[in-house]
């Protein structure tokens, strides 16, 4: 006889760490902008970042000790998942630096397909026709939106987002293949432990220092600092808690989000084919998670 499903409030109050993540995200997503308008450039901003968030979790896990560390093998998952970390956030910020932050993050939201059809592949998940169907009509959203401005558009940037998102679906497929159950804070230990170093490394040899030019810039980045680093913790506790493709389509909230944020704060501005696009794209995607759930 089968377990009873856990009761709605139980089900919701599972949900809140992905639910924050995509809001937390979404503000970064803007945040990010600021940055670069600021003259701070995308190996100087991962640079720092990675220094902070390293200090911090050193810190925490020293004063909340975890309940157990992980084992060699979950170590080295994880550090592996810190190379993958690494490589989707230069993609993703080096999309946002050559692309409008809406057309950014709605490229890169290819992954939450990719995640599905990626889990299929591997026999952990399983794909029908309506499931394909509904991921299809995301592709064809997405290249509704593209279409309207392809010529004025970094294709460079754009090979950025979906190189972003590739590895974006190996790390959430690894995490729930090999570490659930891990503590998240350890996970997050050893997965931007490595990605820092990688960064700082690349900024050394590199010897290009761009710093924020005005007292706002460093606001904006201490603010997606904290964002971005609380976003990735709640991912990995989510996405231990509910599933790799739960935590994917509550995700979704993410471009929708910053797809708002962007046009009032922003003044970023999508042509009406483009808004049809990205309706198109966004409700597909749920409507997939949902299709391949069944």
């Amino acid at each position: 006889m089968s377990a009873a499903a856990p009761p709605a409030p139980a089900r919701l109050i599972a949900l809140v760490p992905s639910l924050t993540a995509a809001v937390s995200f979404s503000i970064a997503d803007i945040l990010l902008k600021l940055i670069y308008a600021s003259g701070m450039n995308v190996m100087t901003l991962l640079s720092l970042r990675g220094l902070l968030v390293v200090a911090f979790f050193w810190t925490w896990l020293r004063m909340s000790r975890p309940a157990r560390w992980h084992t060699n093998r979950e170590r080295v998952v994880a550090i592996g998942l810190g190379i993958l970390f690494a490589m989707t956030m230069f993609g993703l910020l080096k999309a946002i630096s050559l692309l409008p932050v809406s057309i950014a993050i709605l490229a890169y939201f290819v992954y939450p397909l990719l995640t599905g059809i990626g889990g299929a592949l591997t026999g952990v998940d399983r794909l029908g026709w309506r499931a394909l169907l509904t991921a299809l009509a995301a592709f064809c959203g997405l290249a509704l939106m593209l279409g309207q401005q392809i010529g004025h558009l970094s294709l460079v940037g754009l090979g950025f987002a979906f190189a972003a998102a590739i590895c974006r679906v190996i790390s959430l497929l690894g995490t729930r293949a090999w570490l659930s159950g891990t503590d998240a804070r350890v996970t997050t230990w050893y997965s931007m432990l490595p990605s820092a170093i990688l960064f700082v490394a690349v900024a050394l040899v590199a010897d290009d220092w761009r710093f924020p030019g005005a007292l706002w810039g460093w606001g904006a980045f201490f603010g997606a600092a904290v964002t971005t680093t609380l976003s990735t913790l709640l991912i990995y506790m989510s996405t231990n808690t509910v599933g790799p493709f739960r935590t994917a389509l509550v995700m979704n909230l993410e471009p929708l989000l910053t797809l708002i944020f962007s046009m009032i704060l922003l003044g970023e501005v999508l042509t009406p084919v483009q808004l049809v696009g990205a309706a198109i794209m966004i409700g597909a995607l749920v409507l997939f998670q949902f299709v391949r759930a069944r």
